[in-house]
C-alpha cells in the first residue's frame, strides 16, 4: 500500500511538476515522437514500394500486386464480410504476437542463445524466468486475448459496419494507410496514458492494474498480462478506436492490430537489441511504477511524469542501439557507494 500511496502522489504533484519543466522540454518530447512516427513512416513506404516492386517481378504480377492479392481474397470470401473482416483481424495479429514472443521465450526459458541474453535490461532478473509464474500469466494472456480481444474485435466490425463496408473491394491508397497509422498513433498515445494512469489511482491499483506490475522486470508475453477490466480499457480500447473512428479498411486495421501487438511486446520484453525501438522507458515503469505511463512519452513530459526517469542512466540509454555492444556496457550504472 506504500508504494499505490507513493504513486497517488506522484499523480497529484505531475501538474505543477511539467509547470518547473518550462516549454523547452515538451516540444523535445514533441520532435521526438514526430521523429519516431515520421521515421516509421517512411520506412514502411519505402518497404512497401520495395516489396511491391520484388514481388511483382517475383511472381509476374501485373498491375497492383496487393489489389490483385486482395480481390482474390475477397472473391474467396465474397457475400461474407464478417467472417472476411474475422479472418484478418483475429488470424494475423495473435499469429504476429505469438511468432515473436515465441522466439522471446526460447531465450527467456533457456537462456540461450547467450548473445542475445547479453541485452538485457535488468540483469539480474528472468535468468531464467520463473517456470511457474509464467504458466500463470500464459493462462490469463489467452483468456484475453481469445474472451476479451475477440469480443472486443468483433464489437468493432459492427461499429465500423454502420458508417460503410470495412471490407470493401477497393484497398486505400498506400499513403492513406500510412496517414491513418499516424492517426492511430496518437490515438494509442492519449487513450493508454489517460487510461493507464487512472489504473494507477490506489483505489483501482490494488483491484485491477497490480496484476500487471506482479512483473517488476516485464517479458515479452506479458504485455497482455492483465485484469480482463484493464485490458478491455486500457489495452485494446486505445488500439481499436483509431480504426472505429475512421471506418478503416480491414487490411489497415489488421496491419494496425500487427503493429501494435508487435510494438507492445518489444516493450515488454526486457532485452534493449540491436535495430530495435528502445524498451527502457516502458521497462523504467515497471520497476518504478510512477513514471513513464504513455507511449512516446509526449504526454509524461507534458505532465512531468517522467522527471525521475529523465535523471537515470536508463534515459541515456533509450536510444536506438546501432551497435552490437550492449547499452548496458557502454554506459554502465554508476558505481555503488563503497563499491
Amino acid at each position: 500500500m506504500t508504494r499505490v500511496s507513493e504513486t497517488s502522489e506522484a499523480a497529484m504533484t505531475s501538474s505543477s511538476s511539467s509547470r518547473q519543466e518550462g516549454p523547452g522540454g515538451l516540444w523535445d518530447s514533441v520532435k521526438k515522437a514526430t521523429f519516431v512516427i515520421g521515421s516509421g513512416i517512411l520506412f514502411l513506404a519505402a518497404f512497401g514500394n520495395s516489396l511491391t516492386w520484388h514481388l511483382q517481378r517475383f511472381w509476374g504480377a501485373s498491375g497492383d500486386f496487393w489489389q490483385d492479392l486482395w480481390t482474390k481474397l475477397y472473391l474467396k470470401f465474397e457475400g461474407h464480410d464478417a467472417a472476411l473482416f474475422y479472418f484478418g483481424t483475429m488470424v494475423f495479429p495473435p499469429l504476429a504476437f505469438w511468432v515473436t514472443n515465441g522466439l522471446l521465450l526460447l531465450v527467456d526459458i533457456t537462456g540461450k542463445p547467450a548473445f542475445i541474453t547479453r541485452y538485457r535490461i535488468q540483469v539480474d532478473k528472468n535468468n531464467p524466468v520463473d517456470p511457474a509464474k509464467l504458466r500463470n500469466a500464459l493462462k490469463t494472456v489467452i483468456f484475453n486475448q481469445v474472451v476479451i480481444s475477440g469480443s472486443m474485435v468483433v464489437a468493432a466490425y459492427y461499429l465500423m459496419s454502420m458508417r460503410g463496408n470495412p471490407c470493401g473491394p477497393e484497398l486505400p491508397t498506400f499513403h492513406w494507410a500510412l496517414m491513418e497509422l499516424a492517426f492511430f498513433s496518437l490515438t494509442e498515445e492519449i487513450m493508454f496514458y489517460y487510461s493507464h494512469r487512472l489504473f494507477h489511482h490506489p483505489s483501482l491499483y490494488k483491484h485491477f492494474h497490480k496484476q500487471h506490475h506482479e512483473w517488476t522486470a516485464p517479458i515479452g508475453v506479458v504485455s497482455i498480462y492483465a485484469h480482463p477490466l484493464e485490458h478491455m480499457i486500457s489495452n485494446m480500447l486505445p488500439v481499436a478506436l483509431g480504426p472505429v473512428i475512421l471506418g478503416s479498411h480491414v487490411t489497415t486495421t489488421t496491419l494496425w492490430y500487427c503493429l501494435a501487438l508487435v510494438s507492445t511486446t518489444i516493450s515488454h520484453c526486457g532485452y534493449h537489441l540491436p535495430l530495435l525501438p528502445s524498451p527502457e522507458f516502458h521497462d523504467f515503469h515497471h520497476l518504478k511504477f510512477n513514471q513513464c505511463f504513455g507511449v512516446f512519452g509526449v504526454l509524461d513530459r507534458l505532465h512531468g511524469t517522467d522527471t525521475k526517469f529523465r535523471g537515470t542512466k536508463q534515459y541515456e540509454r533509450h536510444t536506438l542501439l546501432t551497435s552490437l555492444t550492449p547499452l548496458s556496457e557502454s554506459i554502465p550504472d554508476t558505481p555503488k557507494k563503497g563499491q
